[in-house]
């Protein structure tokens, strides 16, 4: 797993920046600049001379590069919020959510941050490389940003007017018309919005990110999106508690959401709450690959874009090899040992690095 963050101690810094990285030095510590011009120094050592804004005694910065922007507190941690060099960067929203899904990956804190990111992610954005060619929003629930969401998304679309964005929601937020009209105004042909939808049945859905009414939002939410013109994505995690309806879920899909321009059925990640809900929701992936099959057939039969995110080839019927993506982001990838003589590995996505868990039943493919 890549390394995103650190700490050290800091020396004359008196407030939380944003900076970016701009050079090495010959000893291999970095220099980074901030939006309002002045230099930060990040020292591995502790040098004689501490007349500048540093950090020193770093364990590491190698995982650090030249165009790297980062966040420094005044404790002297650093984070990461993006790498030059990956395909995969996200702006983080919120620990917040209006959902409480029982596989949350990263479960909700209700903590009031969303002013503490909203600050961080107005520095970044102006600080992100132009050629940027995707880039991801996710959280927590981001519509919980409020007026400042839209704000956040026309900034993105003036500085970023070339890069697609892919927005990570529940949706339920635009089941309230007068928020899909209000991005609709940004004009930004560039963003789509992942929604997860995990039944046809509401109550289904409803126990499964654990909030009363939340599959008739996200329903009226997706028609709503849909008449100003925003393209949408359904998101479908598999488990226990979603497997069984998956066939009658792809028809629901095709009669009442043919406006998606993707489907994505994605493999748990073991981690978060499915830990702690590991009987209600873990399974083999070769125990619902029947009706995931169906389900996946079905849809690209009727013309649909579907993808299988987050599962490995060798837990996958053949035919549905072909709908398999490399989805893990690759900071969070990994491959297991029994995977270093599989003939499949460069097609494979492999497994999440942070889930306590993997399938018993991967092997290598000869």
């Amino acid at each position: 797993m890549i390394q995103l963050k650190t700490r050290g101690i800091p020396i004359n810094l008196t407030a939380p920046t944003v900076a970016t990285i701009i050079s090495q030095t010959w000893s291999k510590d970095l220099v980074a600049n901030t939006p309002s011009g002045q230099t930060v120094f990040l020292f591995k050592n502790v040098p004689p001379i501490q007349d500048k804004i540093m950090i020193v005694g770093i364990a590491t910065l190698e995982y650090l590069e030249e165009g790297d922007i980062i966040y420094i507190d005044t404790n002297g941690s650093i984070h990461t919020l993006f790498r030059k060099n990956s395909h995969h960067n996200a702006l983080f929203i919120t620990d917040r959510c209006n959902s409480n899904c029982l596989m949350c990956s990263q479960p909700p804190k209700n903590v009031d941050d969303l002013t503490h990111f909203f600050n961080i992610n107005t520095s970044l954005i102006p600080l992100i490389s132009k050629d940027t060619i995707e880039l991801g929003i996710t959280g927590g629930e981001p519509t919980l940003l409020g007026q400042r969401f839209i704000t956040l998304l026309g900034q993105i679309k003036d500085e970023l007017p070339n890069t697609d964005i892919h927005i990570l929601t529940n949706g339920r937020s635009f089941a309230w018309k007068h928020i899909p009209h209000a991005l609709s105004n940004i004009n930004n042909e560039r963003m789509v919005y992942g929604i997860p939808l995990y039944s046809d049945y509401y109550r289904q859905h409803d126990y499964i990110v654990q909030a009363k009414d939340a599959f008739n939002q996200t329903v009226l939410g997706l028609h709503n999106m849909a008449k100003f013109k925003h393209r949408l994505e359904l998101r479908i995690v598999l488990h226990k508690e979603s497997f069984k309806r998956l066939p009658k879920l792809a028809k629901y899909i095709y009669m009442n959401f043919p406006f998606v321009e993707h489907i994505a059925f994605m493999g748990l990640e073991y981690t978060g709450y499915t830990i702690a809900n590991k009987d209600l929701l873990w399974m083999e992936p070769t125990e619902y690959s029947d009706e995931l099959e169906d389900a996946v057939l079905y849809l690209n039969a009727m013309g649909m874009n579907v993808s299988i995110y987050n599962l490995q080839l060798c837990l996958l019927k053949p035919s549905l090899w072909k709908f398999a993506q490399r989805s893990i982001s690759d900071w969070k990838q990994n491959y297991l040992k029994e995977c270093e003589s599989c003939s499949e590995t460069e097609r494979c996505g492999g497994v999440f690095a942070t889930s306590k868990k993997h399938s018993q039943l991967i092997q290598a493919i000869k």
